[in-house]
């Protein structure tokens, strides 16, 4: 493992409740992301990330534009996705408007390609959903390849080819940051070994050890083809309070909204006080003190070896206020103790 970590936030843009607790409007929401993302770079965040959703509680659709909102108002956190859902998008697009990010951000963007949780973006722009594993991994190869920012030749079943087509802008580094996104299937792991890209592992629930052999599988595949070591990340659920009772206080409520809301649509049962804390002491919720967070991100980071971790600290309509005050504890203390822990 790097002896450098890096330290991320990630939001999904949540609809938060406003101080009459009665749901904001997205349009407030995302004001208030570009506020969360210029105080993280204000206090020494390595990465935020935004996430891509088409339903109702979620006010993100777009987020290379909030990412560009944000590159404005910032000068050094890097910026990128959480995740761009590549199946349902078209790759060259995609690639287009984040080489357009990272020009306005002075090189700062990143994009995290995945499949994402939810399947509303299927029939939202005309897709057959039978055609899930397909769709990735054939837009997936087409982005590998425009990557590369070479003339393009390229064919595929559900798109016409290129032919020595070129996709601009190109970024002035000569490569766009992309990670691939998994949520740990032995498939997708070895899925950005072939491709070379760096994984991120989307771990929101369980031991987070139990991922230790998609790692190990993901470096041990890119041994075994030559490639260099890449970085591997973590995406984890969060959030700091002055003290471990105060953050659970502040937390459980909106977290169990937001994860019943969820669960129901999935056939998961209610969640109870007891599995709250059975998760922030056995699993991975992130929650507590500045000190009890920082242990507990060390402890992962040394257990998976990797070189990022990126805390997502929206939590349904958990409120803009306690957000901030999460984002500045998780800045100014657990940021410089997991640092001085991992070293």
């Amino acid at each position: 493992m790097s002896q450098t970590i890096e330290l991320g936030l990630d939001t999904f843009g949540d609809i938060t409740d406003g101080p009459d607790s009665q749901p904001l409007h997205a349009a407030q929401v995302i004001r208030n992301l570009v506020e969360e993302a210029t105080l993280a770079d204000e206090i020494g965040v390595d990465f935020i990330g935004v996430g891509e959703h088409h339903r109702a509680d979620f006010a993100v659709s777009s987020p290379e534009t909030v990412l560009a909102a944000i590159a404005s108002r910032t000068k050094r956190v890097r910026l990128g996705s959480a995740v761009t859902v590549l199946s349902s998008d078209d790759p060259i697009r995609v690639f287009q408007r984040f080489s357009t990010l990272d020009a306005v951000s002075n090189g700062r963007a990143e994009v995290i390609l995945g499949r994402g949780s939810f399947i509303e973006s299927f029939p939202l722009f005309g897709l057959d959903l039978n055609k899930y594993e397909e769709l990735f991994n054939e837009k997936l190869d087409l982005f590998a390849a425009v990557l590369a920012e070479r003339p393009v030749t390229w064919s595929g079943a559900l798109r016409p080819p290129l032919d020595n087509q070129s996709v601009y802008p190109k970024t002035e580094s000569g490569r766009l940051t992309t990670w691939i996104g998994v949520g740990g299937t032995p498939q997708s792991v070895m899925r950005a070994a072939h491709y070379g890209l760096p994984m991120m592992l989307a771990v929101i629930g369980g031991d987070p050890k139990r991922f230790l052999p998609f790692a190990d599988l993901y470096r041990r595949a890119l041994n075994e083809t030559g490639k260099a070591e890449l970085p591997v990340g973590l995406h984890s659920h969060g959030f700091v309070g002055e003290t471990d009772a105060q953050a659970k206080e502040d937390l459980f409520a909106d977290y169990k909204r937001m994860r019943d809301k969820i669960g129901a649509e999935r056939g998961w049962s209610p969640m109870s006080r007891a599995d709250f804390e059975r998760e922030i002491e056995h699993g991975s919720l992130y929650v507590g003190s500045p000190e009890t967070v920082a242990r507990k991100i060390t402890a992962s980071v040394k257990a998976l070896g990797v070189s990022r971790f990126d805390m997502k600290y929206s939590a349904g309509p958990l409120s803009h206020p306690k957000m901030m005050r999460s984002i500045e504890l998780y800045g100014r203390k657990v940021i410089p103790l997991v640092r001085e822990m991992v070293a």
